[in-house]
Parts: structure tokens; C-alpha cells; sequence
């Protein structure tokens, strides 16, 4: 490819994404038991005409990145160009990318590439059903057209309205649908027109663009709309996330796999765990690793999540550790404050340490308050995110205790835990 034109893709993947619920940002979460980022990565890499992904993260998610990376197939892993640190808007994360492949500098070591691209897409981390198809697609629209973005045709009717300010709005007009479509990304360019346009919005300090199509529109660019892909949906909702997790299964010929041992002979566990608080002064408690508005807090050594804590025991029971006092002590400091992520992450560890695998956790929780009926799949998928199982390997209900006791006259929470797990014969003996 030395000395001819060649195509790159930046991956926008600097959001906090916290919409979803959680701190964790969607793009790291996991659907099928791999990162959402890891998945659209290989995908983009595998594509034969792409030679070089930059990816564009936030300053704070090296860690969360470089896991997600490790997890690639080494072929597909040389594609991937130094991450970038985005900006304050996606308009700014996908000028940063463009920069950063505008010259070898950015490219070093890579001999097969000269110059700046040809053409890049521009594609969302947090659309990983991306295909080949619709990759080819984008790739001749872009170079038919120098400006090209995928769409689907829109099937509700539209309306155009004036909002009123009370949560009602003016019907000022009704669009014809048969023109409308609903535009998704990877988006194609022409590469020199396109960072040209995203320099000039910076000049005119316009950093409101929310897609490079609508960028390209107003830089003068003619853009058109090609086939997109029903399935390309990106991930907003904690429901998007399960039908992610859904529709990713089976083997991952793309990605890293441990070794097994197909002769191995497992054996059942199943280990439970409770835990329980008080509550005190605050204004919100952790739950499932979720942070939840409460006019409560929790008295707590650590951050008191008290599914998260049962969750730990329940692993630590499955393989007979001890429990979460005895690796966690409540008498050493470093522990104060901490995030309880850390401790269920440990005992993932100790588990997968001695060749075990997860196969389901479940969680009740007993409250009469916070209710987490909202709160729900964000939990679900941020425990599945913490040990790297499939969310439909995760179950979390809720109950009250019909005012007996001190959950029922609201003095603190607990919760209770069950993991089902399966050890080698050998260790489990």
C-alpha cells in the first residue's frame, strides 16, 4: 500500500456514556461476555481495505482501553494506531483522531502506509454490530461521493413541533416519512475535505455537531445517504445492552480465547453470601455498583454496597476463601472508602485463578427504600462488566419485609447472594 491511497477509521470512543447507569462508560461494558469497544474494534480491524483504526478515548480510561484491546487477535491488534485523548464533544474527539492521522508522525513503524489517508470513516464505539457489508458499503459511497453516511428509512410518523416549556409541544409541521431517514455511522469521507471542515467549525468556534454528515453540510460539502443496517443500532439503553448481550454468542473468531481443555471434568459450586447496613446522613447509597439517589447513605468501612459485598462472599464460598473480612479486613485503612468493585473483581480473580468459570450470580435485595426498580439493568450490566459474564448470567429482584424487623422500619439495607460456578475435578477436590 506504500505510496497509493489508503483508508483509516476513527472509533469515537471518549464518551462517559453515563446515561446507561453506572460509572462505567457503555463502551466498556460487556455484551456476550466481551467489552462493547472490543467488539466494534475487530470488527473495523478485520476489514481488509482499513489499514490503520485510531481510536479516541477519554484521558481517564487508558486501563479500561488497553483490557479491551488485549482481548483482540494480534493480527487485528497492529491495526490500531496509539489511542488519542478526546475532547469535550464528540465534534472535538473526531477533529483529535483526524489530527492524529494527518501525518507519519502519528503512524510510526507503520511501513505500509505514506502520507495522510485517502478516506476515513468515522465510526461510534458503542455501535458494535457493525459489519463487513455495511463497511463496503461506506467504503464506495465514500469514494463515489467524497461524503457519505449510512441511513435506515424511517417508519413512525414525524413531527416537527414547538416546544410550549410545560412538556407539551406545537405540531408545526408533519414531514413527508418517505424522505426521512434515520442516519447511523461509520460515516464516509474524502479525508483532506473533512478535516478541513472540522478545522473550519473550530476557527468559527461551532463545536455543536453531533454527526461529521451535518459538519460536511455545513462546510459545503454535497453529502449523500447510503443503505444502512437495521441491526447497526448503537447502545443508549440498559436494554440495548441485553439485546447486545443477546445477539453476540458463540465462538469469537476475532478475538483471543483462553485455552481449554475440552477433557476437563467440572464440577458444581454454589457458594452464598449476605450482607447488611445501617443507614446514616447521605444522600445516596451504591447498590450492584450502581450509585443511586437515596435521602439516606449507608455506614460503611468501604462504600457499603451491600449486593456487590454478598456477591463477593458468595464467589469467595463457592471455592471454600475465606470471606470478604478475611482478604478485606475492615481494621486496615486502605480499605476505607473503597470501591467495592475491587472486592468482587478479586474473588472473579480467585475463582478464574484456579480454572473456574462463572455461570450465574443472583441477587435480592432487602429494602423498603431506594426502590431499584429503575435501576435494574444498569445494575446488570455493571455486575456483568465487573466479572466478565454474559448479562444474562446476572439476576438482581428486590423485596421489602413488610415492615418486620429493621429493614422494615427502614434502618438499613441488606442483601443475599447465590453464585453457581464450576471448578476443575482436580482443584475442587
Amino acid at each position: 500500500m506504500s505510496g497509493t491511497a489508503w483508508n483509516a477509521a476513527v472509533v469515537v470512543a471518549a464518551g462517559r456514556g453515563i446515561r446507561i447507569g453506572g460509572d462505567v462508560p457503555k463502551q466498556y461494558r460487556s455484551v456476550g461476555g466481551r467489552a462493547v469497544l472490543t467488539r466494534t474494534l475487530a470488527a473495523l480491524a478485520a476489514h481488509p481495505d482499513l489499514a490503520v483504526i485510531q481510536p479516541v478515548i477519554a484521558a481517564d480510561a487508558a486501563s479500561f482501553y488497553h483490557a479491551c484491546v488485549a482481548e483482540l487477535d494480534p493480527v487485528l491488534r497492529a491495526k490500531l494506531a496509539a489511542p488519542v485523548e478526546g475532547g469535550a464533544t464528540r465534534q472535538q474527539s473526531v477533529r483529535s483522531g483526524l489530527e492524529a492521522l494527518a501525518g507519519l508522525e502519528a503512524l510510526a513503524g507503520r511501513s505500509a502506509v505514506t502520507g495522510a489517508p485517502g478516506l476515513v470513516l468515522v465510526h461510534d464505539a458503542a455501535r458494535p454490530h457493525v459489519d463487513e457489508a455495511l463497511i463496503d458499503r461506506a467504503l464506495v459511497a465514500g469514494r463515489d461521493h467524497g461524503a457519505a453516511v449510512p441511513g435506515i428509512a424511517v417508519t413512525d410518523t414525524i413531527k416537527i413541533v414547538e416546544d410550549l416549556g410545560t412538556g407539551i409541544g406545537r405540531v408545526r409541521e408533519t414531514p413527508a416519512r418517505e424522505s426521512l431517514r434515520a442516519v447511523q455511522t461509520p460515516q464516509a469521507f474524502a479525508f483532506a475535505p473533512l478535516l478541513a471542515a472540522h478545522r473550519k467549525a473550530a476557527e468559527a468556534d461551532l463545536h455543536g455537531f453531533t454527526d461529521d454528515g451535518a459538519l460536511a453540510e455545513w462546510a459545503g460539502l454535497d453529502v449523500v445517504v447510503f443503505e444502512g443496517d437495521p441491526r447497526n443500532r448503537k447502545i443508549t439503553q440498559p436494554s440495548d445492552l441485553i439485546e447486545a448481550d443477546r445477539g453476540f454468542s458463540g465462538s469469537d473468531a476475532l478475538l483471543s480465547e483462553p485455552e481449554t481443555d475440552s477433557m476437563t471434568t467440572y464440577v458444581t459450586r454454589l457458594g452464598t453470601g449476605f450482607d447488611v447496613h445501617a443507614f446514616t446522613e447521605g444522600d445516596h447509597v451504591w447498590l450492584g455498583g450502581v450509585k443511586i439517589p437515596a435521602d439516606r447513605g449507608v455506614l460503611a468501612h468501604s462504600d457499603g454496597d451491600v449486593a456487590l459485598h454478598a456477591l463477593t462472599d458468595a464467589l469467595l464460598g463457592a471455592i471454600a476463601d475465606g470471606d470478604i473480612g478475611t482478604h478485606f479486613p475492615p481494621s486496615d485503612e486502605q480499605w476505607r472508602g473503597a470501591s467495592s468493585d475491587r472486592f468482587l473483581a478479586h474473588a472473579v480473580k480467585l475463582v478464574r485463578d484456579r480454572g473456574g468459570r462463572i455461570d450465574h450470580l443472583d441477587i435480592t435485595v432487602l429494602a423498603e427504600a431506594p426502590r431499584i426498580g429503575a435501576h435494574r439493568e444498569a445494575i446488570r450490566a455493571r455486575i456483568a462488566e465487573i466479572c466478565g459474564v454474559k448479562l444474562s448470567s446476572v439476576s438482581i429482584k428486590a423485596t421489602t419485609t413488610e415492615k418486620l424487623g429493621f429493614v422494615g422500619r427502614a434502618e438499613g439495607l441488606a442483601a443475599q447472594a447465590a453464585a453457581t460456578i464450576r471448578l476443575p475435578e482436580d482443584d475442587a477436590a
